[in-house]
């Protein structure tokens, strides 16, 4: 049986909360630099982060390829269980492939401590939605998992309405990162989950970078056998936020002070679209997300929490205006960042 989370860890998911998705720290040579992959970790928790997503996308899939899986599973696991003491923490770690695959991925992680599994389906295009149900159910055996609907631009695959359904009834789901950059698609897992049996047992996260404020403003009220099932999306697994983190942190505490009140201040729509337009920069939006990883990597390198913006693919890198665009955020949207945080604590994260 898999193992559950403890008390406070559900209410720390189900109360809303902020994960990065951990990127990868390498050197000059592109093989791990520990001592930096160390102080990311470190700031993640420092900056409030109730959790963190290893082994995800923004930490490059290639890690399997190169024998780093274990090494970086493991250096986050530790650092965030040395760094975090007296409140709860989500370690998450990122599972693909196959069914043998992502069962000895989630057997890995769990040996090692983590929480949940982030259950990306990517790659599995060949299977058909019952046999990723079944898949999802096996995984969910090994850990709790949170389900991932990703964008179609860097590898996903769209979804009906049925698929989410049927997936919200596995009782091992626990959450579901909703990541599609695609508002119908939002909606279709939010009506897919308020419909289930288990609609109050799931919690909701925005993976959507694109739209984060206002998926975590918004209320959903969805019409089931004639009664009303609210549903918020109340918290975020995010690349975006594996920057300005601190910033991150403040933003979502300031958000669930607005939920309680009759009104959403204009000011906060207002930088939603600040927020979408500084995602659009270090993502790459308008490059088709060539520059995801690079993007993140460049914000971090300009704090010194990175030494360079390198990949494992020599391939991957900023597009051309790209260090441009982020240079503009900094400078249009000087509020979003946290710079002043991260020099601040640098040298003990770095020790």
């Amino acid at each position: 049986m898999a193992r559950q989370l403890t008390a406070a860890q559900a209410e720390l998911l189900h109360g809303g909360t902020v994960i990065p998705a951990h990127p990868l720290a390498l050197n000059a040579e592109r093989r791990l630099d520990e001592r930096r992959q160390r102080a990311l970790t470190r700031y993640y928790a420092a900056a409030g982060a109730g959790g963190v997503a290893v082994g995800v996308h923004t930490t490059q899939f290639e890690i399997r390829d190169v024998g780093l899986l274990e090494p970086v599973l493991r250096l986050a696991a530790e650092t965030a269980d040395a760094s975090v003491v007296g409140r709860p923490f989500l370690k998450v770690a990122g599972v693909l492939g196959e069914t043998k695959q992502a069962l000895a991925e989630a057997d890995l992680a769990a040996s090692l401590g983590y929480d949940l599994a982030l259950l990306s389906l990517r790659g599995l295009d060949d299977q058909s939605e019952a046999a990723l149900v079944a898949h999802a159910r096996e995984v969910s055996q090994a850990l709790p998992i949170v389900g991932f609907y990703l964008q179609t631009a860097v590898g996903g695959r769209r979804f009906s309405y049925d698929f989410w359904r049927e997936f919200a009834e596995l009782p091992g789901l626990v959450a579901i990162k909703i990541a599609p950059f695609d508002r119908y698609a939002t909606l279709e897992v939010v009506r897919a989950v308020a419909a289930s049996s288990r609609a109050d047992d799931i919690a909701l996260y925005t993976g959507n970078d694109d739209n984060i404020v206002v998926d975590l403003l918004t209320p959903y009220r969805v019409q089931v056998a004639g009664r009303t099932v609210e549903k918020r999306i109340v918290g975020g697994l995010l690349g975006q936020w594996a920057v300005w983190t601190r910033a991150a942190v403040e933003l979502l505490e300031e958000v669930k002070a607005v939920r309680a009140k009759p009104t959403v201040p204009a000011e906060l729509l207002t930088r939603a679209a600040r927020w979408t337009d500084a995602n659009a920069a270090v993502f790459d939006a308008a490059n088709r997300f060539h520059g995801v990883i690079a993007g993140v990597h460049e914000v971090l390198r300009r704090q010194d929490l990175l030494e360079g913006i390198w990949c494992l693919d020599p391939d991957e890198g900023l597009s051309p205006g790209q260090a441009e665009e982020i240079e503009r955020i900094y400078r249009d949207h000087p509020d979003l960042t946290d710079d002043a945080f991260v020099a601040a604590n640098l040298e003990a994260w770095l020790a």
